[in-house]
């Protein structure tokens, strides 16, 4: 009972009292009324000092608002604290403190003195984080101390913010992918509006459609509503493969594969969001990560959280991509060996435009080395493998030869295949696919290059 209630008093407040002790008892066995008197003193100051805090009724509220609540890894986010008293009487010192975590830097404090009654303070910082992750920002917690420095009694509000630091997002060039891939989008919706009138291809009514699409002519016929197939608005749809296997990736930290692979997926995925297209993301053992309407914001939130599996194939995510029917599929991959590479090719069909994004590892494993002798000459990172493929196709280790096979598998079934290292970006890459009139014709590469080279 006695150490909680002396729980608050502050290294001086306790050499205080412990003075005032021994000063007392040494004044009654000395009967010296002056150091008896001195020790009551100083017994008194930090006593009084603690009861006064603990009766203090201060009422205060806290607000906290963080902007932007979701930011990329490497930017900062402000933090911007209000807190008002509601009580009717104005507080004395008070220390602030708001808890962070550790990954967010250093906790914040401040030093208030004597809010006034129904006044407010506004406390702001920044926040960075190098990790994408989930982080919880909060409680404050408030110390109350007196004018001596005797006594501090800490205080602590309920309310936590979250922030999600996502991946580092680059912007891609927006030529790269084209509404009309796939025979979907507005494109085919022109085509299929060209046919006549008998060459309409109806269906059933659904809640929300428009009147003036109905035809009639169809629904004489079936005796229900029916609309015309070709005024529909088509949305295309991708489909992103990221491979999370512990096994097809090395480094580790922010400066990893891994990370590397989860900043392309994201950039990509926010590009693919802003063309208009219906996205998916999908990891190696088939789980699917986003998809829908709100595609971008799904995606950013499950690739902030993310982690390697140790998954050792890619049969469950191969399975669930070869279900995309239709549309665009894009893989971005850590190694692949050639067998991966060969089960990954056969998941493009004919309705489907492939990009492979092929990580060099080795750069990442020692990223002091030049990236032609990391991947054991490559030819030029962030090219298309068939620009670099008649300069590579001697001298190469063991590692890169099965990866070269993998990519010329991904070509010959029709894949358009970019390479990116640990000195490589993938906005820069990105920049090296065909434009999109050249991906509309299935197995398109650059002029005067065989995808089959490096096969």
């Amino acid at each position: 009972m006695l150490s909680s209630w002396l729980s608050g008093l502050t290294t001086r407040g306790a050499s205080f009292l412990a003075a005032g002790t021994a000063a007392t008892v040494a004044g009654i066995v000395l009967s010296e009324r002056s150091l008896l008197c001195v020790g009551v003193v100083l017994i008194a100051l930090p006593a009084f000092s603690l009861f006064s805090a603990r009766r203090a009724r201060y009422r205060l509220s806290c607000s906290r608002i963080i902007s932007p609540p979701r930011v990329p890894a490497g930017n900062t986010a402000r933090v911007t604290l209000q807190l008002r008293n509601v009580s009717k009487l104005p507080t004395g010192l008070l220390l602030a403190e708001d808890t962070i975590p550790y990954a967010l830097g250093t906790r914040p404090r401040y030093v208030l003195d004597n809010i006034e009654r129904r006044g407010v303070r506004n406390l702001s910082y920044t926040l960075r984080s190098d990790l994408r992750g989930k982080f919880e920002v909060g409680p404050l917690q408030l110390r109350v101390a007196d004018s001596f420095g005797l006594v501090e009694i800490t205080r602590s509000f309920s309310t936590r913010t979250p922030l999600v630091v996502t991946p580092r997002v680059y912007p891609l060039a927006r030529t790269m992918i084209s509404r009309s891939w796939a025979g979907e989008g507005d494109g085919r919706s022109r085509l299929a509006a060209a046919a006549g009138e008998d060459d309409v291809i109806p269906r059933p009514y659904r809640d929300g459609d428009d009147l003036r699409r109905v035809h009639w002519r169809s629904t004489a016929r079936y005796g229900e509503l029916m609309v015309r197939r070709e005024e529909q608005r088509w949305r295309n749809r991708a489909t992103v493969l990221l491979d999370t296997r512990v096994v097809a990736h090395v480094g580790n930290g922010p400066n990893s594969s891994f990370e590397a692979a989860v900043s392309a997926a994201a950039s990509i995925g926010v590009h693919l969001a802003q063309e208009g297209l219906t996205g998916q993301i999908i990891d190696d053992q088939g789980t699917s990560l986003g998809s829908g309407m709100l595609f971008e914001d799904m995606l950013l939130d499950a690739l902030a959280v993310i982690k390697t599996s140790r998954n050792r194939d890619l049969s469950d995510g191969l399975k669930t991509l070869r279900t995309a029917s239709s549309g665009v599929v894009i893989a971005v991959m850590g190694h692949l060996t050639a067998a991966e590479g060969e089960q990954l090719a056969a998941c493009r069909t004919e309705a489907n435009q492939a990009i492979a994004v092929l990580l060099a590892v080795r750069s990442w494993a020692d990223p002091s080395r030049p990236a032609h002798q990391a991947d054991g000459g490559a030819g030029e990172p962030g090219l298309p493998l068939e620009a670099g493929a008649a300069d590579g196709r001697a001298g190469r280790g063991a590692a890169f030869d099965e990866t070269a096979a993998a990519a010329g598998a991904l070509g010959t079934a029709g894949w358009h295949v970019i390479v990116i290292d640990a000195s490589l970006p993938i906005d820069i890459a990105w920049e090296q696919l065909p434009r999109a009139a050249e991906m509309l014709v299935p197995g398109a590469t650059l002029a005067g290059h065989d995808p089959a080279v490096l096969a």
